[in-house]
């Protein structure tokens, strides 16, 4: 009997249609401009003069349910978005950033096989050395956004300021920054004075410390409440006529450390680039490579703990959304996504008279504590 693969719905509200919706609602752009485009604008959102988008790395909306005491202002709704996949920074900004899928704007995971040098890069901090010009395949909505009369503007941590990855996911944006999170909200506001503008605010320190020390942490519960309240601040500064949404990029889930898994090496031995996260392993191999076979050996490895799949059956499913002919070969052969709170490691590398160091807080999977991500409507935006 052959094994099932999960499809993934292209009818739900993603990450894709927060900025084309923010662009109505501000009536910088109608129904026309998106048929144009080939964009969705699926949020319903109440006319403003401007906008305000608060990207929380890192924050999912099951992880937020379970804390919903420490975090009234966020929690005050259930609404939600899907993430999109894989559910991973790199990609999941570009999807928000450009309106489009991973398999449109081309960043397929954390790290992505290059099949004109036939390596490995990272696409999360690789902009700068590792990823040639013009990667990206889509134009980002900020750029759009500056052709009808919309002001672009990123608010961030002062370091991303001149990174590649700001130069190319967040190009055509006026970059401000800023490095504590009421800073940030500080300047955000700042923004939305006068004229019409378009502020995109991102906050990465829930996902830096559900890394190290995981969300169900001390830490992470006290970054939240922080972050809450600064958003509740944030709702009651701005003028009535700027609307905040806030989401996230991923959810999490915490990995225990018997659940991190050293994949075989044998599995590996035709592989010829691992890239991906460790919930979401994407496995090109070499040409000749017999792959329903490999497809087949993985599934008998990893049982239930993880979703095998060739490239041909991810793509068929959904999974990257609508996948461009340039796009395809930089998808894995093999695809190992993990199920419950498994993770796959690479440790051929490592010193075996050592313990590895693993993250506690991990993504990248398909799992509703990945995927699904809150929508928070404020200000001119609120329901």
């Amino acid at each position: 009997m052959a094994t099932s693969v999960p499809t993934t719905p292209d009818d739900t509200a993603n990450l894709a249609d927060v900025l084309p919706s923010c662009l109505v609602a501000l009536g910088a752009a109608d129904d026309t401009w998106l048929r144009t485009n080939g964009l969705e604008a699926r949020i319903a959102l109440r006319p403003a003069r401007s906008a305000i988008v608060v990207l929380v790395d890192g924050l999912g909306a099951n992880a937020l349910s379970a804390r919903s005491g420490h975090a009234r202002f966020l929690a005050a709704t259930k609404r939600r978005l899907r993430s999109g996949f894989p559910t991973t920074t790199a990609a999941a900004l570009s999807t928000l950033t450009t309106g489009r899928s991973p398999g449109t704007h081309g960043v397929v995971g954390y790290s992505g096989w290059n099949p004109d040098t036939g390596a490995v890069m990272n696409l999360l901090s690789g902009w700068d050395d590792e990823v040639p010009a013009g990667w990206l395949r889509s134009t980002t909505l900020f750029t759009a956004a500056a052709t009808l009369g919309v002001d672009p503007v990123v608010v961030g941590p002062a370091r991303y300021r001149s990174s590649g990855m700001t130069a190319n996911v967040l190009g055509g944006a006026r970059y401000v920054g800023a490095d504590s999170i009421p800073e940030r909200v500080d300047a955000a506001i700042a923004e939305t004075v006068g004229g019409r503008s378009l502020v995109y605010l991102y906050v990465p320190e829930l996902d830096s410390i559900g890394h190290k020390h995981g969300w169900q942490s001390d830490r992470w519960t006290a970054a939240l409440e922080l972050l809450d309240g600064e958003l509740a601040r944030l709702d009651a500064r701005v003028a009535p006529d700027v609307g905040v949404l806030v989401t996230a990029d991923h959810g999490v889930l915490d990995v225990p450390d018997d659940a991190n898994v050293a994949m075989d090496p044998e599995l590996l031995v035709d592989v010829v680039g691992v890239a991906g996260d460790p919930r979401c392993r994407q496995l090109t191999v070499a040409p000749g490579t017999d792959v329903p076979a490999l497809v087949d050996a993985w599934r008998a490895s990893v049982g239930k703990r993880a979703i095998v799949a060739s490239r041909d059956e991810a793509v068929s499913a959904g999974w990257f959304g609508a996948v461009t002919d340039d796009v395809l070969p930089r998808i894995g052969d093999v695809l190992v996504v993990a199920r419950g709170s498994w993770a796959f490691n690479d440790d051929r590398q490592l010193d075996p008279r050592k313990d590895p160091k693993r993250m506690i807080g991990q993504h990248g999977a398909l799992t509703d504590d990945e995927v699904g991500v809150p929508l928070r409507l404020a200000g001119a935006f609120a329901t």
